[in-house]
């Protein structure tokens, strides 16, 4: 979903590429990453110069092979023989050296512009519009974040000092090939273009089933997370079975990719091996045979054979590592794609600090105002969820929503904290369009208590923390007890201290609600907006909400939603409202008298006697 308002940042909106569409190349993909790698380019060149240290003292081991046969293994010499056995010590030490550090480097490396992606890509994930949450699964988001970065995790901080290595080796034995026999040298030369093509035909298709066999590791997590997160209903209706069964049919689609993946890599790497390996023992027998002629020492011919092994292992190792670097081309893609999606919504400055009060940030008195609002939701644009719609809200007064489903009340919300804005008309605060205004300087005069509050995995202080991170515990304990939420908050095993569980999973829904209305009266906001915030909840619950929520609205602008008329008896205006539009506004007793939508809600819920009865309540 993408909002079809006119777009109020002055860069173009980057539509991502289709999930099945890979595009990027080997030589992209490292100029996105460039940009992660940058900052560490000191580590970078520190790290070259260990693999070329490495890589020079590999290959000079082939020399150091060929005094060992002439001078040491094929002479008389025993002082000989020794020298050459120090000199093959000597740079088996200095490799190991070499090889240390440029693991260490290169692993640390990996780790740290792995990490820096994994900070970018999270960074901008909760700066996007609602909607792209509404389009995208939260599972394939994850996936992105966790399998994607793991797997470039292994691709910068091994395969690609592997891919490196091997390049130089390849060269440098080369080179020193041509040195040590002309004739073999051009055989060789002949033969790499037949292990090169393979890899060339087969890089494409690995490319592409790679970035399926990642989508579809995508899809199987964010099955099993929506699984786990509606567990309860899973298995209040007996559906375990047939969950199984579904989740088996993605994972076998999963492996399913992943097999033509692995069986068209094994093939790349078995081809080229047996191509290698067969030109090795081609030029053994040539070489073999001048040897014999007494063209060759039989030194040489121990380096050349070095040195063409070292040749086809680089090679060998080019060919696995050119799979995985498909692999994370498509990884790179996905996160690529994620962070060139741009936000509708202008990010928030940060002018202001985190969890500061409203009432400080700008000296807001809490005026609302829509002036002739429209608005349809992108995924609907033919059907208008508001219109013309006008409405005001005195500073330190409330206004109550009614109306059925569907009737814009929401919206209304939604509008008001700048998740979409208007296609038509606007909405001020205190006088001032909020499309003017810095979307945090908005939403910290802001506080919402829904109807499902989102309380986190952590600790009580946490979660009523949340609205403002700053405040001392004196603060939390009154603002606990300000929401009536002190008393069983105290019975809880650690108290304050104590875990939620997921999603709060280990209180009550009214228990739930009252931390959520701490939350907001910590926040101290100009603004609060209550989204049916007692519907659900039991006499005695709805009763300790409801005082909790009279204290918070005292001198706050308050818009409140509510189909429980009960609830809203006390509201200085409600409007009714009905497909977007306002039918009529007043009090309980004088919308009965002139609205007939109203008074239909009413005898829905109140006893015919009741409707008469004076608002005392």
């Amino acid at each position: 979903m993408s909002n079809t308002a006119e777009p109020v940042a002055s860069t173009p909106v980057e539509t991502p590429r289709p999930k099945n569409a890979s595009s990027m190349t080997a030589r992209e993909m490292m100029v996105a990453l460039w940009q992660f790698v940058r900052p560490y380019k000191k580590t970078l060149i520190a790290a070259g110069i260990a693999l070329v240290f490495t890589a020079g003292i590999t290959l000079s081991i082939g020399q150091g092979v060929r005094l060992l046969v002439d001078n040491g293994l094929t002479g008389d010499s025993s002082a000989a023989l020794a020298h050459a056995v120090l000199v093959l010590m000597l740079l088996a030490v200095l490799m190991a050296l070499g090889t240390y550090a440029r693991h260490y480097l290169v692993s640390w490396l990996g780790e740290r512009v792995v990490a820096d992606l994994r900070k970018a890509v999270f960074d901008h994930i909760v700066t996007l519009h609602p909607s792209y949450f509404e389009t995208n699964r939260s599972g394939e988001i994850m996936s992105r974040l966790t399998t994607d970065t793991t797997l470039l995790q292994h691709i910068i901080g091994t395969s690609f000092s592997m891919a490196l290595r091997s390049s130089l080796m390849f060269v440098g034995a080369l080179v020193l090939l041509l040195f040590t026999n002309l004739k073999l040298s051009l055989m060789v030369l002949v033969g790499v273009p037949l292990v090169l093509l393979p890899i060339v035909l087969y890089g494409r298709r690995v490319r592409k089933l790679s970035k399926a066999s990642q989508d579809s590791i995508a899809d199987v997590g964010s099955y099993a997370g929506e699984i786990i997160q509606h567990i309860k209903t899973v298995q209040s209706y007996t559906r375990e079975h047939d969950e199984q069964q579904a989740f088996g049919r993605e994972v076998e689609a999963a492996f399913d990719v992943a097999k033509r993946r692995v069986r068209q890599r094994s093939l790349l790497v078995a081809v080229v091996i047996m191509l290698m390996f067969g030109a090795v023992g081609c030029l053994l027998w040539v070489g073999g045979n001048d040897m014999i002629a007494g063209h060759m020492s039989s030194g040489d011919l121990a380096a050349f054979v070095f040195y063409a092994f070292m040749m086809g292992s680089a090679v060998a190792t080019i060919s696995e590592v050119y799979g995985e670097l498909q692999r994370a081309t498509g990884a790179t893609e996905r996160l690529m794609d994620l962070l060139n999606v741009e936000a509708e919504i202008p990010v928030s400055s940060g002018t202001a600090e985190s969890g500061q009060p409203a009432s400080d940030a700008n000296g807001a008195r809490g005026q609302v105002a829509f002036e002739a609002v429209e608005f349809s939701y992108p995924s609907r644009p033919d059907q208008p969820a508001v219109r013309k719609l006008s409405l005001d809200v005195a500073a330190g007064r409330s206004l109550a929503l009614v109306g059925p489903s569907g009737a814009g009340k929401s919206t209304l919300l939604e509008l008001l904290q700048r998740f979409y804005d208007p296609l038509g008309g606007r909405i001020t605060l205190d006088g001032v369009d909020i499309r003017e205004m810095d979307t945090g300087t908005l939403r910290r005069q802001i506080a919402v208590v829904p109807q499902q509050p989102a309380l986190f995995t952590a600790d009580v202080w946490y979660n009523i923390r949340y609205g403002r991170p700053d405040a001392s515990d004196a603060e939390v304990i009154a603002a606990a007890k300000a929401a009536h939420a002190h008393e069983f908050i105290e019975q809880l095993p650690d108290g304050y201290n104590s875990h939620l569980g997921e999603q709060g999973t280990r209180l009550s829904g009214g228990q739930k609600q009252r931390i959520a209305i701490a939350r907001a009266i910590l926040k101290d906001p100009k603004i609060l907006l209550l989204d049916e915030a007692t519907s659900a909840l039991d006499a005695e619950s709805e009763y300790h909400v409801q005082q909790a929520l009279e204290a918070l609205m005292q001198g706050r602008t308050t818009i409140i939603i509510a189909h429980r008329l009960a609830t809203i008896l006390h509201a200085d205006n409600i409007a009714v409202l009905d497909q977007g539009q306002v039918v009529a506004q007043g009090r309980h007793a004088e919308l009965i008298e002139i609205s007939p939508l109203y008074k239909r809600l009413a005898e829905l819920q109140f006893q015919s006697s009741e409707l008469q009865r004076p608002v005392v309540e």
